[in-house]
């Protein structure tokens, strides 16, 4: 039986609030003034140490040391970093010695590190940005309070005879009620705009180090990702190529060599035994029924008509009913509107995990029943194939599932098997959309 109830999605994790984000953007840009200076403060010293001791072998220790210093106090930035990026934390991979290396070898070791050195400028440079975000930052605060509230403690303020205020300046009148006008009026101003320009001054300052303490690294991790989607793309390439050689070598491919043998047997008979060629002709007309089966089945591994002209929805509710082993659906209601299909690559996907999971299930499991659960989140589309079955599912080469994750992998998504012995198991994907 396939079912097709309403999948509810659940709504999205709410964002920080704006409370909470201003904390964290003050903190940041706060604590970064002291960081940044006792940073400069320890390399400046080591790299004037190091050039003092150029003319002696100390000098370079010396110099190896400071990027290793520059390297924690990195490690401590990028620690900071998630807070104001909302990112997960990245750190490079730095070069690390031969295993069996010497002294002189250790020592060279940072210096032939480009990311070291980064980590050494950005020790260096980051203190002009910490300390025009932090001058920044307590302007704006101390205005903010200050001004807000000045109605509260205009009259505790002494002002001699000749004292001229800024709304005197301005040509707003003398006396408290201009004065107090003025300066709530710029409290007032500041305080509104207080969280926009904290997020501007953490990302500013954070920016900053990404640029010189991740940005190597993430365009690095970027690179392995594409390469390892490109192999993936191509494994999967070549496994159904293989995989379609080989049905239609032992399936339209041997029906036609006899469909070819049967009628130059009936091309024979004609003339003697024209009953013989008649039933020869019949067998090869079933024949020929057969071949357009299996022509049709094998073109909807590849490409089926009704993902194309229907969408996901239909195509899974037409797997589900060809199952094998008894299959509930859950998908979704809005993948099947018009507004809700998905570019085809990420559906050619979803259907071919899907159709090779239930194939799976239905060779492998013993299993009873079958449940699929295809649900769209933020930025994702999540497929779950359960079964009730034996489970030691596993993803070795040679098995189909590794024809899944090849798939999955070279669409920039994800794949988790889970499978215990004695079951259940769960196939669990994610595309990007």
């Amino acid at each position: 039986m396939t079912a097709l109830p309403l999948a509810t999605v659940p709504a999205p994790a709410p964002a920080r609030s704006l409370t909470r984000q201003l904390l964290h953007d003050s903190g940041y840009v706060l604590l970064g003034l002291p960081l940044a200076l006792a940073s400069f403060v320890v390399l400046v010293a080591g790299i004037a140490l190091s050039a003092g001791l150029a003319v002696t072998t100390l000098g370079l220790p010396v110099l190896a040391g400071t990027l290793y210093a520059a390297r924690g106090l990195a490690d401590i930035e990028r620690l900071r970093l998630p807070a104001v990026l909302r990112q997960p934390r990245v750190r490079p991979e730095y070069r690390t010695p031969e295993p069996g290396a010497g002294l002189w070898r250790r020592i060279f070791v940072p210096m032939r590190d480009a990311q070291s050195w980064l980590d050494l400028a950005h020790g260096l440079v980051k203190l002009i940005v910490a300390l025009v975000t932090f001058v920044v930052t307590v302007v704006w605060w101390a205005v903010a309070v200050a001004g807000s509230l000045y109605w509260a403690y205009d009259w505790a303020i002494p002002r001699g005879p000749d004292d001229q205020d800024l709304s005197q300046l301005l040509g707003m009148g003398d006396g408290a009620t201009p004065r107090i006008v003025l300066n709530t009026t710029l409290g007032l101003f500041c305080l509104m705009t207080l969280p926009i320009m904290m997020r501007g001054c953490a990302l500013l300052q954070a920016g900053f180090a990404r640029s010189l303490l991740t940005g190597v690294a993430e365009m690095r991790n970027r690179i392995t990702t594409l390469e390892e989607q490109k192999r993936a793309a191509v494994s999967a390439e070549a496994s159904a190529l293989r995989r379609l050689e080989r049905d239609i070598h032992d399936g339209p491919q041997q029906r036609l060599v006899r469909l070819a043998m049967d009628l130059s047997r009936a091309r024979q008979q004609l003339a003697a035994d024209p009953d013989a060629a008649r039933r020869t002709l019949d067998e090869a007309v079933a024949q020929t029924r057969e071949t357009l089966d299996e022509l049709r089945a094998l073109s909807r591994g590849i490409a089926p008509p009704i993902l194309v002209d229907r969408g996901l929805p239909s195509a899974l509710a037409a797997l589900a009913a060809r199952a094998l082993v008894p299959t509930e659906l859950v998908i979704d209601p809005a993948l099947g509107t018009p507004a809700g299909r998905l570019d085809p690559a990420v559906e050619n996907t979803a259907y071919f995990v899907v159709a090779e999971a239930l194939t799976n299930v239905a060779k492998h499991s013993r299993a009873a029943s079958s449940r699929v659960e295809v649900a769209r989140r933020v930025g994702r589309l999540e497929i779950l194939v359960r079964d009730d079955g034996l489970g030691g599912a596993h993803l070795a080469k040679g098995h189909g599932l590794a024809g899944i994750a090849d798939r999955v992998r070279a669409t920039g998504g994800t794949l988790d098997v889970r499978s215990p012995a004695g079951g259940p198991t769960e196939i669990r994907a994610e595309l990007p959309r």
